[in-house]
């Protein structure tokens, strides 16, 4: 697999895994409406995508090392990759009661990206349990981060 393929994978799994479930948690939080979440896991994925993939581009390209298909490679791989995972979580929104669909959401998302993680683990000879721990560590903090804050805004607003 050519770098510019795992740089977009990495990039896009890893931030579709962790906006989308910050937002599916703080959007539920707010609202506990399951067309507000639906409604913004579609948003997130088509106009996170396209940001991330457009930031990709122009970060590989300001390093000014990478060929044009490296750089184009990377942007679409990026846009793919975030678009297919965070649509992903609409499935147990849209079949699930609310509740337990965001449950499942997170432990999908979790689940991700502790597969996700291991395998970069494995590819770079790291300690699986640092790596998996550090990246989990910031998902989960996002998670709560995002419920605090939806549940604070569901009382003001």
């Amino acid at each position: 697999m050519s770098i510019s393929i795992k740089k977009g994978l990495s990039f896009g799994l890893t931030s579709g895994v962790i906006t989308t479930l910050g937002m599916i948690v703080g959007v539920n939080a707010s609202t506990n409406s399951r067309l507000a979440v639906i409604a913004a896991i579609v948003a997130i994925a088509i106009a996170d995508a396209f940001s991330d993939s457009v930031a990709m581009h122009v970060s590989e390209e300001s390093e000014g090392i990478h060929s044009k298909k490296d750089v184009w490679e990377a942007t679409l791989v990026t846009f793919l990759t975030k678009f297919t995972f965070a649509l992903t979580f609409v499935i147990p929104i849209w079949f699930l009661p609310l509740d337990i669909a965001v449950i499942t959401d997170i432990i999908w998302g979790l689940l991700i990206m502790i597969v996700f993680n291991t395998l970069l683990a494995h590819s770079q000879e790291e300690k699986v349990l640092r790596v998996v721990f550090e990246h989990l560590a910031i998902a989960i903090i996002v998670i709560i981060v995002t419920y605090f804050v939806g549940s604070f805004l569901s009382t003001v607003v």
